[in-house]
């Protein structure tokens, strides 16, 4: 029995990082109805969501206005903003750009609804306030809803550095990225980039204000029959958080709410209704969220049969040094830089976080009001 217990975490905490991605590698690509289209050009609304933004809303504006597209609209959606957001985005008025205010603070999503509502804009495009959009980032997602399959685009996170130069992509962010093309490929992305995205109107209709919209989007797509897919020549740019310790929490915000969709939205684990979305879904979400649990399993499990030796002493001293190397880089931030430290450390930093979300979850804490993240 315990070596079953042993197996069953082992195999659970490494599936969803490394069995996931190499069993999607094996699932055949979903064929394409129609070629990209050069001139495809429907009308956008751009809408950039705000929450007591007066200091960054300006910048943010000036650079919509700088996008080369010319069939747009821009929507300021103010989440109630109360330090004078509302009144420097009608400064703009005759620019074109116009405020959809909710009417109380009841979050990002709710908000964002606000401006769906208003929007005339065939294809709605989400953005943040602190992403910056290059010049072309328009162009090229419309290119991509040429695909009548195609209900949603998301963009790739670009980080930037404080002298605004864009940084190197760390070993998780290429692999995220390469994990999530892979899912592009097949039954389509289960979440996009928050901060910066595309949907075609109708996929926007069902619109949940508990549940992030990312999750919701993608989800739309998968019952409307529609594959949301990433767009690699799309770039969202945008700085780390300014507070490092906010980090943290920005992590349980966001694992939390994650785990609130799933809450909201249960038909989404009915693989006889989404099919392959549904396996997507369980593998990158699901089971992901589970890994904390399974490595303290694993953990237990494996001191409990060290003493049969082979095997288990073998793992056992892998995890030794595993977690070694975690603690050294924690107690000497000086070799984070270094890949052999850096990795584990993240990973560890990440799992605990889940761990911690998840517990918060189960005790009912829910989170729908918004607060963006100074960077």
């Amino acid at each position: 029995m315990l070596e079953t217990v042993f197996w069953v975490s082992l195999l659970g905490a490494i599936y969803s990082y490394f069995l996931y991605p190499a069993l999607l590698c094996l699932v055949p690509c979903r064929p394409k109805t129609s070629s990209w289209q050069d001139g495809y050009h429907p009308r956008i609304s751009l809408i950039v969501t705000a929450h007591n933004e007066a200091k960054r809303i300006r910048e943010k504006i000036e650079n919509c206005l700088a996008v080369d597209y010319s069939d747009i609209e821009i929507i300021v959606a103010s989440d109630a903003s109360t330090d004078g957001t509302d009144e420097i985005v009608q400064e703009y008025s005759a620019k074109g750009v116009s405020v959809a205010r909710a009417d109380e603070r009841k979050g990002k999503e709710y908000a964002q609804l606000q401006a769906i509502n208003k929007a005339d804009g065939d294809i709605l495009v989400f953005s943040d306030v602190a992403t910056r959009i290059p010049e072309d980032a328009l162009e090229k997602l419309s290119g991509y809803f040429s695909d009548p399959a195609v209900g949603a685009v998301s963009s790739e996170d670009r980080f930037l550095t404080r002298d605004g130069e864009v940084a190197g992509e760390g070993a998780y962010v290429k692999y995220e990225m390469w994990l999530r093309r892979l899912e592009s490929e097949r039954a389509g992305l289960v979440g996009l980039s928050g901060s910066f995205f595309a949907a075609r109107k109708e996929v926007c209709q069902s619109w949940d204000i508990a549940s992030p919209s990312d999750f919701n989007t993608a989800l739309n797509c998968a019952s409307g029959g529609y594959v949301a897919v990433t767009a690699p020549d799309v770039h969202g740019y945008y700085q780390d958080v300014a507070d490092k310790n906010k980090e943290y929490e920005r992590k349980l915000r966001t694992i939390i709410r994650g785990l609130t969709a799933l809450e909201r939205h249960p038909e989404v684990l009915n693989p006889f209704r989404y099919g392959w979305f549904t396996f997507q879904v369980v593998s990158h979400k699901l089971l992901r969220w589970c890994v904390p649990w399974f490595l303290l399993l694993l953990l237990v499990t494996t001191l409990m049969l060290n003493h049969q030796g082979g095997l288990y002493s073998l793992a056992l001293l892998g995890q030794v040094i595993f977690y070694g190397t975690v603690g050294i880089g924690y107690l000497k931030p000086a070799l984070q830089s270094r890949s052999l430290v850096k990795i584990p450390l993240f990973f560890v930093q990440v799992n605990v976080a889940i761990a911690h979300a998840t517990l918060k979850f189960l005790s009912g804490t829910r989170m729908t009001v918004w607060t963006p993240s100074q960077r």
